[in-house]
């Protein structure tokens, strides 16, 4: 097919962790034309606030939709809650085929069949009783008040077959499958039925989703074939585990995109791992969200699990701020942040900030350092200035006093002077401007430094030394 057309559709009971971001993110990268639907049946758990802040997270992410909701206000078209009457058809359609029937068993009746079957080693599935039933018997029933289901009727032995593009070709025995709920005794549509109602009357042509559903995929098959329906082609991808190798959860690393955007990751961070995660690009590098799309391939997805990593994110979070603009990067940063940054002094920040920082929490803390007058050495800072000695901080104030603003002139100076050099010459110097023994280089710490903050700092180690 010369034009693929994907979905991604969520379920809007909870905030969009990474891995249902990857899923969206996959189906956005294969689809030349992406479809974006709310699958929202479930009224209880539904909340309109999680879809306001899922469309929001998808614009974050870069993630345009050509097809689908523009705000959280439900409309017919891609909210299943208002699609009713139009799965209402399809059930009317199967009952008068006799492919589908109202099923009165309890939620006891069907676990005592479940535990008995299990317990005779056969898999659990559903018996078929109620589909015995003759229309005199149903009314009956219904007459009482009982509440029914609605079940597909499974053919027997014949083959449910697909091939699927992660996983090659599937066969499903339709014995194995038994007789499904279509919609719940409250009447809400089940996942199985409006899931394949919707992808086929939106034109969808590839579904990529979860490995976890693969054995639905069957039921999907059968029940769009019963309604003469097109079906759609299949790509499971692997599941994402863990740090612990269950599937990821909140419990094991997972985050909310609300939560990364909170801590500071950059969208295009998030693009590259997530991209990686299952699937393998020829390029190892930095890419935007263009050639993320230009270069995906179905055929990379692998059929294994794989393994959250919270340093492969940070990785690509470090990679993204070291070749942010000016721009963006003074705007990533807290307002409190910006508010401690001389004007002249911004330009030579933000490039303290692009080499040396991963997150704004860091930025904040260097932002403190060079232009707060209050320095919280780090553990043994006080010992780098000891062994220095105070000659050598008195030494670093004649020369700071001379050189005024020239770096090179204050270092120069200070070699002569005190006669040290290599690392007896730098951590000193370190320890005294930043409090620190790692961080910017030194001539940046020099530089941004005030002159008159920058001696006052060289005295106080000359006292401590001393």
């Amino acid at each position: 097919m010369n034009h693929t057309k994907t979905r991604f559709a969520p379920s809007p009971t909870g905030l969009l962790h990474l891995g249902n971001a990857r899923t969206a993110l996959f189906s956005a990268l294969f689809g030349e034309h992406f479809l974006l639907r709310i699958e929202d049946t479930d009224q209880e758990r539904s909340r309109s606030e999680f879809v306001t802040q899922l469309l929001d997270d998808m614009r974050w992410m870069g993630l345009a939709w050509d097809e689908g909701p523009q705000s959280a206000k439900a409309s017919a078209d891609y909210f299943q809650s208002q699609r009713g009457e139009i799965y209402a058809r399809f059930y009317d359609q199967l009952e008068r085929d006799g492919l589908a029937y109202p099923c009165f068993c309890t939620v006891t009746e069907l676990e005592v069949s479940r535990k008995v079957q299990l317990s005779s080693g056969q898999p659990p599935r559903y018996s078929g009783k109620c589909g015995r039933l003759n229309p005199e018997d149903i009314e009956r029933r219904l007459q009482k008040g009982l509440q029914a289901t609605l079940r597909f009727r499974v053919p027997r032995n014949e083959t449910a077959e697909f091939n699927d593009l992660v996983r090659g070709p599937q066969k499903f025995n339709t014995d194995d499958i038994g007789d499904f709920i279509i919609r719940r005794a409250d009447n809400s549509p089940a996942f199985f039925f409006c899931n394949a109602i919707d992808d086929s009357l939106m034109g969808v042509s590839h579904v990529v989703r979860g490995e976890d559903h693969l054995s639905n995929t069957p039921r999907q098959l059968l029940i769009l074939r019963a309604l003469g329906l097109a079906a759609p082609e299949y790509a499971h991808i692997s599941l994402v585990l863990g740090d612990d190798g269950a599937p990821l959860s909140k419990r094991n690393g997972s985050r909310s995109l609300s939560q990364l955007r909170e801590e500071g990751y950059f969208p295009l961070a998030l693009l590259n791992m997530l991209s990686r995660v299952g699937h393998h690009y020829e390029n190892e590098g930095l890419m935007g969200l263009d050639d993320l799309k230009r270069h995906f391939n179905v055929g990379h997805l692998g059929k294994s699990p794989s393994r959250f990593d919270i340093a492969h994110l940070q990785h690509w979070q470090e990679e993204v701020v070291r070749v942010a603009d000016d721009e963006t990067l003074w705007g990533w940063l807290h307002k409190e942040t910006r508010a401690l940054v001389p004007k002249q002094k911004q330009a030579l920040f933000i490039d303290i900030v692009r080499t040396n920082c991963v997150f704004p929490g860091q930025a904040d803390e260097w932002a403190r350092i060079l232009f707060a007058d209050e320095l919280m050495p780090a553990t043994g800072i006080i010992d780098v200035a000891r062994q220095a000695g105070e000659p050598f901080f008195l030494a670093a104030m004649d020369a700071a006093i001379a050189a005024n603003g020239d770096f090179n002139a204050f270092m120069t100076r200070l070699k002569a002077t005190s006669g040290a050099k290599g690392k007896a010459l730098f951590m000193p110097l370190r320890a005294a401007l930043s409090g620190r023994t790692d961080g910017p280089e030194l001539a940046k710490l020099y530089l941004a430094l005030e002159p008159s903050l920058l001696r006052k700092r060289l005295a106080e180690y000359a006292g401590v030394a001393g």
